[in-house]
């Protein structure tokens, strides 16, 4: 079939939107319509040409959320009419990580996704006789997409689109990671290091746990109000002076129970190690940091029991966590509209890139008709 999409022609050049062929899909594999996708900081950093794993032409997007409008063979768990949340984390639930119950990195289709390929090591997008490669297992800047079942979340018929593509990366990053990677307890103590979508995440998550100390901390002051609407009970603006400092007087003098850092910045994950409690505090880190920097950690702060961990897509199993949230979501507990900024079309994809370098808003939405 012919759709649309917006294709990575070259690194450091804007997307070009354009027709492609999307052929049907295969064994294990499912045709979506897509109704909306988040323009994430991922897209934006592989279309860079920063990234040393990007690869070009590829179709960009993963943060998508659609109809099922076709399913190959052997697929059992969705049907047509479904809708779903697109999933860069799958969960397969068969492979030894999935099967271990230690972790949500799934293992079934990781070697070839990385790569730019459907699990049978070929892709399902053309120009011509040209193949083009997938994003993340993903390709959501288009108007529709084939994915591996293991990679879809089936969610309430009943919410928004636009509300819950965001749950297929930045938002469950963050409030997963503070409701089921660090489990924050009631009564608490939070600090979250930045103040985009992931930090705002961790904000509600913490929220929803009953967490009675939330300090927020960013550059900007416009998202530190942001922080309040979701949750925050404190703000620091990090120009403002020494932010750990800050938490340890804001926290009885001891730091914070839990502390979250979604910058990516080594030097900011290195305060979120400091500023977690001694005897206990726990650290975790969703920001990704450029590649080859290295996170120093004096290890003192570590003998006097502060912990860290890290928590890709926020330790949460897309296939069972996603439909939670959007439950949750349908039934009024977490707040996902404010998350969105901004509403563009496919052709105004490259607009999203550049709201999101001036930091304008939090999360820029492709609505598709």
């Amino acid at each position: 079939m012919k759709i649309r999409a917006a294709v990575l022609e070259e690194f450091g050049k804007p997307l070009v939107v354009q027709d492609l062929e999307l052929d049907p899909p295969k064994e294990g594999e499912v045709l979506v319509q897509l109704k909306a996708c988040g323009v994430c900081h991922t897209d934006m950093y592989t279309a860079s040409g920063v990234d040393p794993s990007g690869y070009a032409p590829c179709v960009l997007g993963h943060e998508g959320a659609g109809v099922v409008a076709e399913v190959g063979p052997g697929v059992t768990s969705l049907q047509q009419g479904d809708h779903v949340v697109t999933l860069f984390s799958p969960e397969c639930r068969e492979c030894v990580n999935c099967k271990s119950g230690k972790t949500n990195i799934c293992l079934k289709i990781r070697a070839q996704q990385g790569q730019g390929y459907l699990p049978d090591g070929t892709t399902r997008l053309s120009r011509g006789d040209e193949r083009i490669r997938h994003f993340m297992g993903c390709s959501t800047f288009a108007e529709a997409t084939v994915m591996p079942e293991v990679a879809l979340a089936k969610v309430d018929k009943s919410a928004s689109f636009d509300a819950i593509c965001l749950l297929a990366c930045g938002a469950t990053t963050g409030i997963a990671a503070a409701l089921w990677k660090a489990e924050v307890e009631q009564g608490s103590s939070v600090a979250v290091f930045g103040a985009g979508m992931v930090g705002l995440g961790a904000v509600a998550g913490a929220k929803l746990r009953g967490a009675e100390t939330i300090v927020a901390v960013d550059m900007s002051e416009q998202r530190l109000e942001l922080a309040k609407q979701f949750g925050a009970t404190h703000t620091i603006l990090a120009s403002s002076g020494d932010p750990v400092e800050q938490i340890v007087d804001m926290t009885d003098g001891f730091g914070a129970d839990y502390t979250f850092e979604a910058t990516g910045n080594v030097a900011v994950m290195g305060q979120a190690v400091e500023a977690a409690r001694m005897g206990w505090g726990l650290c975790t880190v969703l920001g990704v940091a450029g590649r080859g920097e290295k996170l120093e950690i004096i290890p003192r702060f570590l003998i006097t029991g502060r912990k860290v961990q890290g928590g890709s897509f926020g330790g949460a199993k897309g296939r069972t966590h996603v439909p939670q949230l959007v439950d949750m979501y349908v039934r009024g507990e977490l707040e996902l509209d404010g998350f969105v900024s901004h509403r563009i079309s496919l052709d105004e994809v490259n607009k999203g890139f550049d709201l999101m370098h001036h930091q304008d808003g939090i999360r820029s939405v492709i609505q598709f008709s």
